[in-house]
């Protein structure tokens, strides 16, 4: 490991689902990692066993593979700093909890949960902000001792300085200093023997070499005691870059227990992933130019620290669907057939070319569960009003659009290249007879082969995927409410 050498990591909990948040943090790291030649690093931080959700590790593996997020060391990897697992580094968090006590940096504390309840509960009456009032701060050696011999269950705290500031530096918030007299002598390592993640995360970063650590606001309060570990230690304090919160709108974060999407469910909301991460990149982050569409590569090579901006991102749908639809119509045709097949099938059952239908789909699709409500008159055709017949900008009403059925019925009857440019040969010849504007002729054909306002293609495209039998039955169909209601 070369002592310049940029290293970053990623260092999520096992807790569930990967939320929008979370995958920025993921993909910032990496982009800060990769953009300056460096190495990537996945480390599971799992000390907290109460929160622990069985096979969130297998989803914070898929979500990161799946996007391109690749990791050059980490627990299924392996690497020269390993493991990559906290719960599995115990005995050195043990060690170095002992060696800062001997550095006067930390202390035993033997507080029971009676004694800290009620602690907790006078700061309350009294409106005075609770901490840990360093009881066990100044016992005499020989005392500790005595209670550990005893096997008196214990915690290790951090040894606050009483007196002065400290003052950290952040990449995109500048200096901040705090008074150290605010701050908590927080426990670092539990009665079970296993670190906070106050702790646990210095101790890693510093033996993982791990140079710029990204992480979420919410930790810039905690910085300082990060900074105070540091130099207990006598460590090199790694460059800090605090993330703004995803936001759901002004006044609230994204929250999945307010029914705000994860990853996951992003992706089976129809999103592409490669679109969901070119989205999340922006959630926060200015490239500085026009460019919005970025594969993973482009987003590497544009990526500087100094776009992040200080302000809450907010997660806007349409901008994400506005992504996700570029990305829909820039891939390969078959590639979009691959993937709208499964929602094609959902809606079509009748014999249909899907390749076809995934023709008309791609320039208008902008994420793939809307296809099954795009295709829903195919099998059959709905019931409609014949209001639908009526557009002001086609000149178009019920009585002009009866005419035109009744003046396209024949030629179509009698057309043999029933094709996309037989058809549209076809229809565009009557348009020429007629004398009139395109829509007169096209809009009351798309309207009684499909019985929708809405359609994802036109008269054309709609005629040939149907076929001529059903098209003409459709046609003659809007002839006769038409019939009724005129």
């Amino acid at each position: 490991m070369g002592q310049t050498e940029v290293r970053t990591r990623f260092a999520p909990s096992p807790t569930g689902y990967m939320h929008v948040g979370n995958l920025r943090t993921a993909l910032y790291t990496y982009l800060i990692a990769k953009s300056q030649g460096g190495k990537f690093i996945l480390r599971i931080e799992d000390t907290d066993q109460e929160r622990y959700v069985e096979g969130a590790v297998e989803i914070i593996y898929k979500t990161l593979r799946e996007t391109g997020l690749l990791w050059d060391e980490g627990p299924d990897v392996g690497g020269p700093v390993g493991p990559y697992v906290q719960s599995e580094r115990r005995d050195i968090y043990a060690r170095y909890a002992k060696e800062l006590i001997e550095k006067g940096g930390a202390y035993y504390c033997f507080c029971g949960k009676e004694r800290l309840d009620e602690l907790r509960k006078i700061h309350e009456a009294s409106g005075v902000p609770h901490k840990y009032d360093g009881h066990c701060r100044d016992l005499a050696p020989e005392e500790v001792q005595r209670l550990l011999a005893e096997g008196v269950p214990h915690v290790v705290r951090q040894k606050i300085p009483t007196e002065g500031s400290t003052t950290f530096h952040d990449v995109i918030f500048g200096d901040i200093t705090v008074e150290n007299d605010t701050l908590d002598d927080n426990v670092l390592l539990k009665t079970d023997g296993l670190p906070t993640y106050n702790f646990a995360n210095v101790i890693d970063d510093h033996l993982m070499g791990i140079t710029h650590v990204v992480r979420g606001i919410e930790y810039l309060s905690s910085a300082p005691k990060y900074n105070l570990l540091y130099e207990a230690f006598g460590w090199d304090i790694p460059t800090y870059i605090h993330c703004p919160p995803v936001m759901r709108d002004a006044t609230h974060k994204l929250s999945k227990r307010h029914g705000d999407p994860s990853y996951e469910d992003l992706v089976a909301d129809g999103y592409l992933k490669e679109a969901v991460l070119n989205y999340v990149a922006l959630l926060g982050w200015s490239p500085g130019g026009e460019q919005e569409i970025f594969s993973l590569e482009e987003l590497v090579k544009a990526f500087s620290i100094d776009g992040i901006s200080k302000s809450p991102a907010i997660f806007d749908t349409a901008k994400l669907k506005w992504i996700n639809s570029a990305y829909i119509r820039a891939l390969p045709p078959e590639a979009f057939h691959e993937l709208a097949l499964p929602y094609i099938r959902k809606a079509v059952r009748r014999e249909v070319d899907t390749r076809l239908i995934a023709e008309v789909l791609q320039p208008r699709c902008e994420k793939l569960t809307d296809i099954p409500e795009k295709l829903d008159f195919i099998d059959e055709l709905p019931a409609y009003d014949t209001a639908l017949y009526v557009s002001k900008k086609m000149k178009t009403n019920p009585e002009n659009s009866l005419e035109t059925l009744r003046d396209a019925l024949p030629v179509l009857e009698a057309l043999d290249d029933w094709s996309a440019a037989g058809l549209h040969a076809a229809l565009f010849g009557l348009v020429e007879q007629k004398g009139v504007k395109n829509g007169v002729v096209l809009w009351p054909v798309r309207v009684a082969v499909s019985g929708k306002q809405f359609t994802p293609g036109g008269a054309v495209e709609l005629c040939t995927l149907l076929g001529k039998e059903e098209s003409l039955a459709r046609v003659r169909k809007g002839m006769e409410l038409l019939a009724a209601r005129v």
